[in-house]
């Protein structure tokens, strides 16, 4: 009973540990995307990093005198180059089995063998490996290298049944690789590290996910997460998983300990660029795809080219449409753009012809005031009647007068902010035209994502709004707050309103519709009704002719 007891706690603590990791990998996982994209934008930094510990180590190399040493420093070397660049591994794989026969110590020269032929099963080149591997003599080496030979055994057979088309030998190789392993595991300790990684391998392949997780979790308990052997452990648990969410934290973790240790036979960030390629994210999958094609090249596996190009193809191709879809949108608004230019243009005409029917009732007016004041002396009885109509005229006819010179005023600079904004759109389409004729078709989609030029030409706008406005009533500010309490006074920057005032100041030319000043001032109704009613409960006296006497001033 307390056997069960004690396995069904095991059982619930691992089920809520599980189920803790799969909260934790979805909150995670665009995290982790970042640190990549910093990663890969330090790439150089840590690239140059690392190569100048290759290069100590050369140096010590090349003054190392006795074969002992050669041996140690040119093992040394391999280390450095073997998931950094092929060819100087192969190269210093040699000079170590060189050194180690100059001593005698064939098991040394027969284990560097071994790993030769594991590092050109890496890249594909089977005929070498399986020719390095025939070339060795089993019974001259040690535990290490027996260990090696049965891996490189195993590898360049999984490698040729999983690059194999024919049916028939692709079975033939995986057997091979089954008796290789088996040699290996009858060798190796069970809690040793390439036991669980080969292990994983092998229950993955089987289509046994549970175990393998259980086997990929123990071995990720005892890695450092700063450590090389962490990614490695990271892309084997990506192999073991069978929940999506899961599947792309481990990927991301693995792909991000290889950037940061500047591995460059990137397995790990290819597949996560394939999966964010199929995830819609076009842009980080582009970028991921094309660093490890650069890592490739350093690296020059040809396997890794055969695997890059098909799904290079695939994100270049939906990279390209996503382009052209934005250069479209683009496009569109700019024929939209044009549109509104035409429509301004078309007002100003029509507020040029009324402009000039205002002024022709102004003179139709003063006329009329002209003929009353001489009729005045003749109607003596009527002196008082015809001074208020007299005084009413006026009174209309400086309202005219000042509204001629308001719009006057607004007129000539709404035309010059047409004119400029005209300068514009044709500046930006030179622009757009230049940047599609030289294919900057990033810029320009980073450009059409930005609402930077809108914020600016608003913020443009309302400037020259209050500039004429204040140019027209330089005392509004001072008068407006004599009407207002002083505890909601507005204090506004020099030579700038404030979004209360610049309300007020439309209501003062006569725009009163709340939804036209929301409109203009690009705010919501709701907020434009807030701003009048603060204001008004605030006003001193009768706040509901606040509005009217703000229109006096």
């Amino acid at each position: 009973m307390n056997i069960r007891l004690l396995l069904t706690w095991l059982f619930m603590a691992l089920a809520t540990f599980s189920f803790a990791q799969d909260r934790a990998a979805k909150k995670d996982y665009q995290s982790l995307l970042l640190e990549i994209d910093q990663a890969i934008e330090q790439s150089p930094e840590i690239v140059g990093q690392y190569e100048r510990q290759i290069e100590e180590t050369r140096q010590q190399y090349l003054h190392a005198r006795q074969p002992k040493e050669k041996y140690e420093q040119a093992f040394n070397l391999y280390e450095h180059y073997k998931a950094f660049m092929n060819d100087s591994a192969l190269f210093y794989l040699s000079e170590a089995m060189h050194w180690a026969e100059r001593q005698g110590k064939q098991a040394e020269a027969g284990n560097c063998l071994a790993l030769k032929a594991f590092q050109c099963s890496t890249v594909g080149y089977y005929n070498e490996a399986l020719a390095f591997l025939k070339s060795i003599d089993k019974q001259q080496l040690d535990s290490i290298g027996l260990r090696h030979y049965y891996q490189s055994q195993m590898h360049v057979y999984g490698e040729l049944g999983y690059y194999s088309i024919i049916p028939p030998m692709k079975e033939q190789y995986f057997r091979q690789q089954t008796t290789w392993r088996d040699s290996l595991f009858a060798q190796i300790d069970h809690q040793d590290q390439d036991y669980l990684m080969y292990r994983i391998q092998e229950l993955t392949a089987r289509d046994q996910y549970v175990e393998a997780r259980k086997i990929s979790d123990q071995w990720l308990s005892r890695l450092n997460p700063d450590s090389r052997d962490y990614a490695i452990a990271c892309y084997y648990r990506w192999m073991s998983s069978d929940n999506d969410d899961d599947r792309k934290y481990w990927l991301a973790q693995s792909a991000l300990s290889d950037v940061r240790h500047a591995v460059m036979d990137q397995a790990s960030l290819l597949s996560l660029a394939e999966l964010l390629n199929a995830d819609g994210d076009l842009d980080r999958s582009y970028r991921y795809i094309r660093f490890t094609w650069d890592c490739n090249n350093r690296f020059n596996t040809r396997m890794r080219s055969w695997q890059i190009t098909p799904i290079l193809n695939v994100i270049e191709n939906n990279y390209q449409q996503a382009v052209e879809h934005n250069t479209k949108v683009l496009r569109m608004s700019i024929i939209v753009v044009s549109i509104l230019a035409l429509l301004v243009l078309a007002a100003l005409f029509f507020v040029h012809r009324r402009n000039k029917q205002l002024a022709s009732a102004r003179n139709a007016l003063k006329a009329s005031n002209d003929e009353l004041a001489s009729a005045n002396s003749l109607l003596a009885t009527q002196k008082d009647e015809l001074a208020t109509l007299n005084d009413q005229l006026s009174m209309v006819n400086g309202q005219l007068t000042e509204s001629n010179r308001v719009k006057e005023e607004y007129i000539g600079r709404f035309m010059s902010l047409c004119s400029q904004y005209i300068d514009k759109l044709d500046n930006y389409r030179k622009m757009v035209n230049k940047k599609m004729k030289n294919k900057e078709l990033d810029d320009l989609y980073q450009i059409s994502k930005s609402t930077e030029l809108k914020e600016k030409e608003l913020d443009e706008l309302y400037e020259n709004f209050d500039t004429v406005f204040l140019h027209l009533f330089p005392n509004f500010i001072d008068d407006f707050n004599a009407l207002l309490s002083p505890e909601v006074r507005v204090q506004p920057k020099e030579n700038r309103l404030t979004t209360d005032i610049r309300i007020f100041a439309l209501i003062r030319l006569g725009i009163e519709d709340s939804s036209k000043i929301a409109e203009f001032l690009h705010y919501s109704v709701n907020t434009i009704y807030n701003y009048r009613a603060r204001l008004k409960n605030g006003a001193i006296g009768n706040r509901e002719t606040f509005e009217k006497r703000v229109k006096e001033l």
